[in-house]
């Protein structure tokens, strides 16, 4: 890296959401120019509560944090307390984290696209605040959980290789939301060898039953494809040809689908070659407690993929880990960012495909997420 050009910038914004949160509105700055010292500067507000070591005070059980980090050499890696943060297209991040009594950290670690790396660590004074509830409880018998789970096997061309494993882990899907999270076996749909009108009545009647204070998963596994010429992404139905693409379901389509379903949070799970041509030009990678409610509050229409704009096997690793971390959650509330932060790296390390996670553009996303609530 060139010193002399080379620099790296983190803006944070803390945000706290319970009493007293004077004192967490400020944005904070840290630059990195090359091998320097680390440079770190408080704005407003203009009065900040000091203790004995000169810490700042927050007010809160959980905190929000929001930003933007830059390199010129790009950012290969962005850790804040040893977690990866996904980072959007134009480098700006959001992440809770937990506030505890006492002396807290925040340590950030980036490593750009030359290896480079910077390591900057912002210490505070937590308060914790009691919880906020959410309008619509977590649980609450007004909120029901749905499921769309499609697993294509068999194709009507021969043209297309048919698969061996979708339609099993389809139905292990819904057999663990059933068994192990809040999903009640009449809230779910099972489509094996769905055609592609199959797809569209089955959104359609989520559209007219779903409320908006509905979660809905939708899980697909079966081929998918992506044509580089015009940028479209699609899953391939058990009636779609290889010689034309009038009975592929597009990826637009999906997006539309998914915007159009009332829901206060909507979760895509796709396993499929090309899965990741959702996220369009995005480039993706994020009792209950304050963060947890926060991020129930705020509707989301979030999707993870077992890859990005490349084939996967027929034996998925995405899938493996996935059921993996569903079936050995002990946690009452996993948010989808923190099941997906569970099992990246187990399926970068055993398999050749990078999973991703991120926000359906257009969708109605306004940065909240989809809660698995584990049964009692």
């Amino acid at each position: 890296m060139k010193y002399i050009i080379s620099f790296f910038t983190v803006l944070l914004f803390f945000c706290a959401s319970a009493q007293k949160t004077e004192h967490t509105t400020a944005p904070v700055r840290v630059s990195f120019k090359g091998n320097s010292p680390t440079i770190l500067v408080l704005n407003a507000p203009e009065k900040l509560e000091m203790k004995s070591r000169g810490l700042t005070t927050i007010y809160s059980k959980e905190m929000l944090i929001e930003g933007k980090v830059e390199d010129s050499e790009g950012v290969n890696v962005f850790l804040l307390n040893n977690f990866s943060i996904p980072v959007n297209p134009d480098g700006t991040f959001s992440k809770m984290v937990e506030v505890v009594e006492g002396e807290n950290e925040l340590k950030f670690v980036v490593i750009d696209g030359s290896g480079e790396k910077f390591e900057r660590t912002y210490e505070f004074m937590g308060k914790p605040a009691d919880p906020v509830v959410a309008s619509v409880g977590l649980g609450s018998a007004s909120s029901k959980y749905y499921a769309l789970i499609i697993g294509m096997n068999d194709y009507d061309d021969p043209e297309i290789v048919d698969l061996d494993k979708p339609i099993q882990d389809a139905e292990d899907l819904a057999r663990i939301l059933i068994r192990d999270y809040t999903f009640e076996e009449e809230n779910i749909t099972l489509l094996k060898n769905a055609t592609r009108a199959d797809i569209i009545d089955e959104l359609a009647e989520l559209r007219e039953k779903v409320t908006n204070n509905d979660n809905v998963l939708i899980f697909y596994a079966g081929h998918g494809y992506y044509d580089e010429d015009s940028e479209i992404g699609y899953w391939i139905p058990s009636d779609g040809r290889k010689s034309s693409t009038s009975n592929w379901f597009r990826n637009s389509t999906l997006t539309d689908e998914i915007g159009a379903i009332k829901s206060k949070h909507t979760l895509l799970v796709a396993d499929a070659c090309f899965s990741g041509s959702i996220f369009k030009t995005r480039k993706a990678f994020s009792d209950a407690s304050l963060a947890i409610n926060k991020l129930y509050e705020m509707q989301s229409r979030k999707a993870m993929t077992s890859g990005s704009l490349s084939e996967v096997p027929d034996r998925s690793a995405f899938i493996k880990y996935l059921f993996k971390r569903l079936e050995g959650n002990t946690e009452k509330y996993l948010a989808s960012e923190q099941l997906f932060s569970s099992l990246r790296i187990a399926v970068i390390n055993n398999s050749d495909v990078i999973p991703l996670y991120g926000t359906i553009n257009k969708a109605g996303d306004e940065g909240g997420d989809f809660i698995f609530i584990k049964r009692d």
